[in-house]
């Protein structure tokens, strides 16, 4: 977990600051030094009037141009006259394009993983009328306190039909104003409306959401009793304490209720129904495993050729902009905690899990590149997008703020940062202690 998230982060910060200096080294301005981490510096070399460095912590990464009032604060040079190479001396579109560079290759990374993705992996599709036919849905406690109930076939989202049944779970219809789902209950037609606050309860709860229905068909026979009482492979469990069951979901429900260490049950094999009965203590598993070949049965693969990957990943990687622009609006209107819908480097650590998959690797850079793309443009003093702003406002006035101005700005945008960096931190923390 440590690892990727690490690793993801090295290279998305790399590229960025890597936008930072060709575009100076470009239009002529010199670069002091370039670093992937901060000190201490592991390893280092010069190369064109520039230091390059690998640094030992590796959670960001800094480009040094001279004549620019940046993190390092070093105001001692700008009390000298600008020199021709430096930032400070350049036109106001030229210093935009160097502060825009970052931003611009983390945008572009973005979407060539998700080109990539989608052109060589494809995608699967969970075909929402196999799970319809086959039951409809499971529902767990989160999807039943918002009046989903296991059994119902969700036909809409949002009052749009829709193909895929992971859409059900996707954040970006959760944050539409007026969210709902419609389903069919026993026969009718019911809209279940999706409250606002419904994503940082989905974030912090549960993954599993909804499910689809497996039938009580065995597929694995294990140790205990299941063995031990001659469960067969095939074997369709019917009834289980007398109550008639077609999906694992009902079985366990009734497995759970027994208050006796015996259970009894009936399975049809080979078009006969045999009777099981046996002790078996409150709480235990009963060793067997069911169907599994159903989730075959319910994906479809879906191929692209170059041209369609390159339109749909080009819109899944701005898609995740726009969701991140819908859930700040969430935030400032009260719809969402901000506490609750924030994560920091743990939040994230933990959405790459415990194990290394590469298909799940690539397609968290691409978010977190989207992310750090859309989060630098932000107005912050100490961003690219606070130095933007100021760029802007100095192409539009056609006056530069002054040096000392622009110190004042750079130290209240660190101090924001760091402010919310502390936050986060710690938010994280008091999460994993579900706080």
């Amino acid at each position: 977990m440590i690892a990727q998230i690490l690793l993801s982060l090295s290279i998305l910060v790399g590229v960025h600051e890597i936008g930072h200096l060709l575009a100076a080294k470009y239009f002529g301005m010199r670069v002091e030094q370039f670093s992937i981490g901060f000190p201490p510096k592991l390893f280092k070399f010069n190369y064109k009037d520039t230091e390059y460095a690998i640094s030992a912590v590796p959670l960001g990464g800094y480009v040094k141009i001279s004549g620019m009032i940046d993190e390092s604060l070093d105001t001692e040079k700008m009390k000298e006259p600008p020199k021709e190479y430096e930032f400070r001396a350049k036109p106001a579109w030229q210093r935009l394009i160097v502060m825009l560079g970052g931003i611009f290759v983390n945008v572009i990374v973005g979407i060539l993983i998700f080109i990539g993705i989608t052109y060589f992996l494809g995608d699967i599709q969970i075909s929402k009328d196999v799970v319809n036919k086959n039951g409809g849905i499971q529902a767990s406690a989160l999807a039943q306190q918002i009046g989903l109930q296991t059994g119902d076939q969700i036909v809409k989202i949002n009052g749009e039909e829709y193909v895929d049944f992971a859409d059900v779970m996707n954040p970006k219809f959760f944050l539409e104003d007026g969210a709902s789902y419609t389903v069919i209950r026993d026969g009718r037609e019911v809209n279940i409306p999706i409250p606002a606050d419904f994503l940082e309860n989905f974030n912090q709860k549960d993954v599993d959401f909804v499910n689809f229905r497996f039938p009580t068909v065995i597929d694995t026979v294990m140790e205990g009793f299941a063995r031990k009482y001659d469960i067969h492979k095939g074997d369709r469990i019917i009834s289980i304490e007398g109550t008639p069951v077609t999906y694992l979901d009902e079985f366990r429900s009734v497995l759970n209720q027994r208050t006796v260490d015996s259970v009894s049950l009936v399975v049809e094999r080979n078009g006969r129904e045999v009777m099981i009965s046996g002790p078996l203590a409150v709480g235990s598993n009963m060793g067997f495993g069911v169907r599994s070949d159903l989730i075959e049965e319910v994906q479809i693969k879906k191929d692209y050729g170059f041209g369609q990957s390159v339109s749909i990943g080009t819109q899944r990687a701005f898609g995740i902009v726009f969701l991140q622009i819908k859930a700040f609006k969430k935030m400032f209107s009260g719809d969402l905690n901000v506490r609750k819908s924030l994560s920091g480097p743990i939040g994230i650590a933990q959405a790459y899990g415990g194990t290394w998959d590469w298909p799940r690797f690539w397609r968290m850079t691409g978010l977190l590149s989207m992310v750090l793309a859309f989060m630098n443009l932000l107005p912050i003093p100490a961003l690219d997008g606070g130095h933007v702003m100021f760029l802007t406002a100095e192409m539009v006035a056609g006056r530069k703020p002054s040096d000392k101005f622009l110190e004042y700005a750079q130290r209240a945008g660190m101090l924001i940062l760091l402010s919310l960096i502390v936050f986060i931190f710690a938010n994280d923390i008091l999460k994993l202690f579900g706080i």
